[in-house]
Parts: C-alpha cells; sequence; structure tokens
C-alpha cells in the first residue's frame, strides 16, 4: 500500500509542477495543439490531454476519451512535455539505453533472465503486430528489431535477441545519443515500462 501510495504522490507532484509552467511557451516549444481548457500532446503514436489547470491526462480512443493517469504515463509525458529542451535535436545515432546510466542502473537493466523477453520470444508474431500497431519501423539488428517514436520525432530502437540453450532470450532498448535533451535518464524507465506495456496489450 505504502508503494503505491508513493506513486500516487509522485503523480501528483508531477501534474502540479506542471501547472506552474508557462504553458503557452510549451505550445510553442513543441508545436502543439491546443484549447483554453487542454494541450494535446502524441505519445506512442496516441494523441492525449493534459487539462491545463490540473494535469489530469485522458487518451483518445475510437469510444473517446479514457482515463491515462497511470504513473507511467504521468510521468513519462509530462517530463516530456516540460523539461525537454528548447534546443533539442536528434544526433541520428543510437546509444543501449544501459549506456545512460550508472554502473548501478546498469546491473539493474542486464538481468540474465529477462521476463519482457521471454514474453516476446513466445509470441514473435504478435510482437511485431504489436510493434507495428504503434507505428514501429522495421530494423536490421537484432533476430527483431522496431524503431518506435515516443515524443516529437524521438524514437526507442527495441531489440529482440532470440535466446538458445546456452543464452537466454533478451531484450534490448536503445535511444538516440542525444535522448537526454528530451527526457531525464530517470524516465527513460518509467518510458521503458510504457512501452513494454502497450505492446504486451497489443499482442
Amino acid at each position: 500500500m505504502a508503494r503505491t501510495n508513493n506513486y500516487s504522490l509522485q503523480a501528483q507532484q508531477a501534474k502540479a509542477h506542471f501547472t506552474t509552467y508557462d504553458q503557452n511557451r510549451l505550445i510553442a516549444k513543441l508545436g502543439l495543439h491546443a484549447d483554453e481548457t487542454y494541450l494535446y500532446p502524441v505519445l506512442l503514436s496516441e494523441t492525449y490531454r493534459i487539462h491545463r489547470e490540473i494535469g489530469n491526462i485522458c487518451r483518445k480512443t475510437e469510444a473517446g476519451w479514457v482515463d491515462a493517469n497511470s504513473f507511467e504515463e504521468v510521468m513519462t509525458l509530462l517530463d516530456l512535455v516540460c523539461d525537454s529542451r528548447e534546443d533539442r535535436f536528434l544526433s541520428g545515432r543510437w546509444k543501449n539505453m544501459t549506456d545512460f546510466g550508472l554502473m548501478f542502473h546498469r546491473n539493474l537493466l542486464e538481468n540474465k533472465v529477462d521476463p519482457w523477453a521471454e514474453k516476446f520470444q513466445a509470441d514473435p508474431e504478435g510482437f511485431r503486430r504489436a510493434c507495428l500497431a504503434l507505428g514501429g519501423k522495421p530494423f536490421s539488428l537484432g533476430d527483431i528489431a522496431y524503431s518506435i517514436e515516443l515524443f516529437d520525432g524521438l524514437s526507442i530502437l527495441v531489440q529482440l535477441w532470440f535466446g538458445e540453450e546456452e543464452f537466454p532470450a533478451s531484450l534490448r532498448l536503445l535511444w538516440d545519443e542525444n535522448a537526454l535533451m528530451y527526457i531525464k535518464y530517470e524516465t527513460m524507465y518509467f518510458a521503458k515500462a510504457l512501452l513494454l506495456q502497450k505492446i504486451e496489450a497489443l499482442m
């Protein structure tokens, strides 16, 4: 319960932080569609709306707007909207997510058995379909790989390597070398979790 409450507290703090920004500047910085009530950013090929007064988030579906206040969505989207740099630009060079962090974080990302990799390897066609549904573009690294746009041109390269008898399946995420101009290192974890959740839901 304490952990859940802590997540909720962090999300509420992020929303409160959003309301302190000059939103006209955010609109100009990102070229966002907006009206008097909402900003309308796009995250993982889906349109969201952020309430300008309270930071509440919804996602557009065929059935209409639905609640999108999961911890991962709030933390990822508000970080990208609020704190991406105005002078951001892509380098065009990929960098492994493990190389952005300290050795402690690298160890967390390099578990010997990755349950996500095992899940995706068990249904490779489902994995392919899900990545394509998210606007993924096939890439020639790994057994299956797709470049999937996260936000404002910034993509994540998802590489699935099939396991063998001696080696388990592995999943690698690569970002543009200049990704930290768009997103904080800590927020990469939230974006990763959100992306994998969406892939799983679409499989």
